[in-house]
């Protein structure tokens, strides 16, 4: 019995971490591996902006249409930063992050730089990698993607479509 409540739990466990069976689904990307995905901006965070104020309007407006905030956090010297960003360029993933997601994209330097936005939503020590992505429901303004916000750090690694899954993941959570 308690194998089956093991079985049970674990399966469980992995129908949660695979998002809710409602999520809208990803687009479907034409591309298997990173290699095969064009590069179109290479410096996709502003090293000028002031992130505060990114985030209170992404937010700002992410309430106003009942979309989530995705907030960005990365820098220019991350390969796996430009991955993201580029993939979230395509075409279909644009309108795809269009529809759901308002998108704070956050500079965070060599960990040297605004600290006070992981700060915000409970991540108060170093970042564990970048990029970090906080997907945060703007009516309760806590983040719903917890202890995966650092999974997409090694997004060159990833396939275009694991991307794409991830980021599709969160797209409906309870309080929307």
């Amino acid at each position: 019995m308690r194998k089956l409540s093991a079985v049970i739990f674990t399966a469980a466990a992995l129908a949660g971490l695979s998002g809710a069976a409602s999520a809208a689904p990803a687009p479907k990307l034409p591309y298997v591996t990173m290699a095969e995905l064009p590069i179109v901006s290479m410096q996709v965070y502003d090293e000028k902006a002031n992130a505060d104020q990114l985030v209170d309007a992404a937010m700002a407006k992410a309430k106003k249409s009942h979309k989530l905030l995705l907030i960005d956090m990365g820098g220019n010297w991350c390969p796996d930063c430009v991955v993201l960003h580029n993939l979230m360029l395509l075409p279909s993933m644009q309108k795809f992050m269009d529809t759901h997601y308002e998108v704070a994209m956050v500079d965070v330097g060599k960990f040297d730089r605004n600290p006070q936005i992981g700060a915000r939503y409970g991540y108060n020590t170093r970042l564990k990698g970048v990029p970090t992505i906080l997907v945060v429901d703007p009516a309760t303004n806590k983040v719903i993607n917890g202890e995966q916000v650092f999974a997409l750090s090694n997004a060159g690694h990833q396939t275009p479509q694991d991307l794409a899954d991830y980021l599709a993941r969160w797209t409906n959570p309870p309080a929307l």
